[in-house]
This record gives C-alpha cells, structure tokens and sequence, in this order.
C-alpha cells in the first residue's frame, strides 16, 4: 500500500499546519474518512466534530465553507450573508481546480488558490475539530480557536 503521507496533496497540508503549529500532525485512518459519519466512525468521536470543507461556487467566484459534520450549509443563509443570488456547490472538477484536492479528501488549508472562508459557528461546540488532510483517509485533529485563526476564517451562522 502506498504511503499516504507522501502524497503531494497530504503533504502540502501537513506542511502548511506544521508552518502553523508544529505539534499538529496528520494522521492516515484505517478506514475511509470520506463522509463526515465514516470519519467519526474511524475516530471514535461525534459527528459533529469532523469539518465537512464544502467549496461553492457564488455567482463567478468560489469559496470554502467550513460545517460540522451533523450539519448541513444553508444556501439560502449563505445567499443573504454573502449578498450573492447564484450559489451552488462546486463540482468535482471545480473543487479540483480551486483547491487541488479531490472531494472528499478537501481539507480547509492548503488551497492552490486563496479561497474566502466562512466556518459555521456550530463548530465551537467542540473544544477540538478534526478536518480532512488532502486525501479521504488523511485527517489532522485541530482546536476550533485555532481553525479559525489557521484558515483565516470567519466565524458565521451558515448551517441547517
């Protein structure tokens, strides 16, 4: 079996958290992370402490919500909060392009290009949050306080 930490997509993650936080590391699974419930599944932990990274496409941009995995991103908060009509989620190949990880494996740092990101608020339930590292078997255990900080992200009510 390959070695997933050598995986370009995992490693530009965990040099990007390790630039961050040296102590923050990434993890492979044994089993598949690839849904939010496969993840905590994996971990042991609630479901709403894994980061789904979700990318969508507003009007002719892109951008990056951060939501709890027993959560869903609302379009109709995230219309009204952004001032956009036109917001969908990305497809496949967009989320490839935007970030340069497959669904899936899409973590909240690491992007090819700079994404705005919005972390829903429900998130700070949980003193730590796991997120996906670049691949659906790679995750890295964070503290919210220091999701928001790494991802230079805001703070939103955008779930369901």
């Amino acid at each position: 079996m390959e070695n997933l930490l050598e995986k370009e997509s995992v490693k530009r993650v965990n040099d990007f958290i390790k630039q961050f936080d040296p102590s923050l590391e990434v993890t492979v699974l044994s089993k598949t992370a690839r849904t939010a419930k496969d993840a905590a599944a994996a971990l042991n932990c609630e479901v709403g402490a894994i980061v789904k990274s979700l990318v969508l496409r507003a009007n002719n941009g892109f951008l990056l919500c951060l939501v709890a995995g027993d959560k869903r991103c609302s379009l109709n908060k995230l219309k009204k909060l952004i001032e956009k009509k036109d917001v969908c989620l990305a497809d496949a190949e967009q989320v490839k392009s935007q970030t340069g990880f497959s669904i899936g494996g899409v973590a909240p740092v690491a992007h090819l290009n700079k994404l705005k990101v919005l972390i829903d608020n429900s998130l700070g339930r949980y003193k730590d949050v796991f997120a996906a590292a670049g691949h659906p078997s790679c995750i890295f255990k964070i503290s919210y306080s220091q999701l928001l900080k790494i991802t230079n992200g805001s703070e939103e009510a955008i779930s369901e």
